[in-house]
């Protein structure tokens, strides 16, 4: 089997984002685990908000760009903040554009058959754990495999150092883990 290629960001738009911190530590486990790793900040890319009319006109550069990526990597690896009990916007928004099927594209064609590990950080006392359910389950409803293990982060203004570790080696080593787990998942299905 080729090297399993994973796609790694968060839902977070924000300079300094403890959720983009945390999906580079993922990334770090998966790399390790012997996959291509693309960490992609969706602040970059610039989306619209999803709008059927911007659609019927033609798909936007940045969105057929994030598409593109979807389609060329094996697995996912998603850290999730929580707004208000549930999945930010920036991240709902990148999904919904990449389940709009372009013309001659198949259905879903950048979820089927793709595995997901999600994390989630968050300074308050569930680190995300509410979000991280709504997640799931759209996921799981477009046809990804998400892996039952998941990472929440709480207190996430305290819990990174400087360079953007964790400072608890224990967490860290968690949040590899759903790295590796991604790539062990995908190499077994794709073997």
């Amino acid at each position: 089997m080729a090297t399993p290629r994973i796609l790694a960001f968060s839902g977070s738009t924000r300079v300094g984002s403890f959720n983009q911190m945390l999906v580079k530590i993922a990334a770090d486990g998966a790399r390790a685990a012997g996959a291509e790793v693309t960490v992609v900040d969706l602040r970059e890319l610039g989306m619209p908000l999803y709008d059927h009319a911007i659609e019927a006109a033609g798909f936007p550069a940045s969105v057929v760009q994030f598409k593109t990526l979807m389609k060329s990597h094996d697995g996912l690896l998603i850290s999730a903040p929580e707004h208000n009990s549930s999945i930010s916007a920036v991240l709902k928004n990148a999904i919904d554009w990449a389940s709009r099927a372009q013309p001659g594209e198949a259905a879903l064609a950048c979820f089927d058959g793709k595995v997901a590990g999600l994390m989630a950080a968050s300074p308050g006392a569930l680190g995300g754990l509410r979000g991280l359910v709504t997640v799931r389950s759209i996921l799981s409803n477009i046809r990804v495999m998400v892996l039952p293990e998941q990472v929440a982060v709480s207190k996430a203004n305290e819990a990174f150092a400087a360079d953007g570790s964790l400072k608890d080696d224990k967490q860290a080593a968690a949040v590899k883990a759903i790295g590796a787990k991604v790539v062990k998942v995908v190499s077994a299905l794709k073997g």
